[in-house]
């Protein structure tokens, strides 16, 4: 399920009646329980942004994010920040730490396509 799926299936119950709301619970319990289980959705395979031959990190985080939405990019926050930092506070070169996170939204796209049953 999308977000935004997700944000308009809860908007539309938040606005029904406790009543109402407990109809929908139960019928979304019953779906759930008498199907088989839905075959996942394919993963999308990365669109890759070609590098820039001069490129700011934080550029390199919107094109990163831009070449692959599916990842879960809370995940990497911690990741990514300690390479920013590196890169603003520390003086580290541009181009390393670029290298770094092109190796690290990889890493996560793998893990990702690992997780979904090794396909794309």
């Amino acid at each position: 399920m999308t977000r935004t799926e997700r944000r308009r299936l809860l908007d539309t119950v938040e606005a029904l009646g406790a009543a109402e709301r407990d109809m929908v619970l139960a019928f979304a319990e019953f779906l759930a329980q008498r199907g088989a289980p839905s075959e996942p959705e394919p993963l999308p395979e990365p669109q890759i942004i070609p590098r820039p031959e001069r490129e700011s990190v934080v550029g390199a985080l919107k094109r990163l994010s831009a070449s692959y939405p599916m990842v879960d990019k809370g995940k990497m926050l911690n990741e990514t920040s300690a390479l920013v930092a590196q890169h603003v506070v520390q003086g580290r070169a541009a181009e390393e730490v670029i290298d770094e996170l092109e190796v690290l939204f990889l890493r996560q796209y793998e893990k990702l396509k690992q997780d979904h049953g090794g396909t794309a």
